[in-house]
């Protein structure tokens, strides 16, 4: 087991419980009639991916016999993510999303890599797939961003 690969997916790990946090208290404090599609993508990646690519990533540092952090190892980091003084602002948020998922692409990324280096096909199939799944969400989010600027 390669120290760099574990140290990635507790990262990773640590991400994913924080973006659940910020995707869904974004999707709660949010107003607005414009607000409303953005509100929903996050709620559904907050409730079903990301905590879904939590689970994965805890589960697969248990089989390395490593323990993924818990509430106290926590350290927040998603500063862009916090919710915006005005509800209305939704434009902040999906900035944030942008730049949260353009972090997790670069640990995916960075993950892939160690498990190769590591001889850890396992972990390396685990990043990859998850890979696919943040950079969807940045495109969504992208997607969302074109529209604002539209106006």
């Amino acid at each position: 087991m390669s120290d760099e690969v574990v140290k990635l997916l507790r990262k990773a790990y640590s991400d994913e419980m924080e973006t659940v946090m910020n995707y869904l208290t974004n999707s709660i404090v949010l107003d607005g009639v414009r607000a409303q599609e953005v509100k929903e993508g996050l709620r559904k990646d907050a409730t079903q991916e990301e905590i879904q690519h939590a689970q994965m990533l805890g589960e697969r540092l248990k089989q390395l016999d490593a323990r993924p952090p818990a509430s106290g190892d926590f350290v927040a980091r998603q500063d862009s993510l916090q919710p915006p003084e005005d509800p209305a602002d939704v434009l902040s948020v999906i900035d944030g999303v942008i730049e949260a998922e353009e972090d997790a692409i670069q640990t995916y990324r960075s993950l892939i890599k160690a498990a190769e280096a590591a001889d850890d096909p396992v972990t390396e199939d685990l990043a990859v797939e998850i890979l696919g799944d943040e950079e969807a969400h940045r495109t969504e989010f992208k997607s969302y961003r074109r529209e604002y600027s539209d106006d």
